[in-house]
C-alpha cells in the first residue's frame, strides 16, 4: 500500500510557475514509474509527465519545454515544477505511483491559471 499526498495548486496568472509536490509514503526507489495526470470537468484524464525508478522522463507534446519532472529522496517527494503556464493549463493535477502492479493516486491539486 502506497499513500501520496499532493499539493502546491493554486491561482496563477499566464507565463506564471508553480511547483507541485507529492509526497509518498515510501521510499521512491522503491516505486517502477510515477507521474502526473490532469482532468478537466468533462475531460478523460490526460498524462502529463512521468518519470521511471531508473530516471528516464516523458512528456506530454503539450507542457514538453515547459513542465519538469524529478524527485528527492529526502521526504519522498516528487515534484513537477510548471512553467510558462498558460490558460489551458488549467486542470485538477494528480499524482501518481505504479508499485507492485498497483497504481496508487494523490487526491488531486488545483491549478488554475487566469489573468
Amino acid at each position: 500500500q502506497v499513500q501520496l499526498e499532493d499539493s502546491g495548486g493554486g491561482l496563477v496568472q499566464p507565463g506564471g510557475s508553480l511547483r507541485l509536490s507529492c509526497a509518498a509514503s515510501l521510499s521512491w526507489s522503491g516505486i517502477d514509474i510515477m507521474g502526473w495526470y490532469r482532468q478537466t470537468p468533462g475531460q478523460e484524464r490526460e498524462l502529463v509527465a512521468t518519470a521511471t525508478n531508473f530516471g528516464m522522463t516523458n512528456y506530454t507534446d503539450a507542457v514538453r519545454g515547459r513542465f519538469a519532472i524529478y524527485r528527492t529522496n529526502i521526504g519522498n517527494t516528487m515534484y513537477l515544477h510548471m512553467t510558462g503556464l498558460k490558460l489551458e493549463d488549467s486542470a485538477v493535477y494528480y499524482c501518481f505511483a505504479r508499485h507492485g502492479g498497483t497504481t496508487y493516486w494523490g487526491q488531486g491539486t488545483q491549478v488554475t491559471v487566469n489573468s
